[in-house]
């Protein structure tokens, strides 16, 4: 799936919520500090990571890739 962006860059957790893959702010949450979350192949924790256009997320078996819109 592809989610685009506005701007040069959004956090980790908010992509998780606008790709629709958690409900809610603590639901992405769980999911990143779970480990359940990866960005270009490897795992991140951090809900504030820095995502940019070009860039792979998976989550839960589900690949987002972030493209400008």
């Amino acid at each position: 799936m592809e989610v685009p962006i506005h701007d040069d860059m959004i956090r980790l957790g908010q992509l998780v919520k606008l790709a629709g893959v958690a409900d809610d702010g603590a639901h992405a949450r769980a999911l990143i500090e779970g480990g359940e979350v990866s960005v270009d192949g490897e795992v991140d924790l951090r809900r504030g990571r820095q995502v940019h256009p070009g860039s792979t997320v998976e989550v839960a078996g589900a690949k987002i890739r972030v493209i400008s819109a």
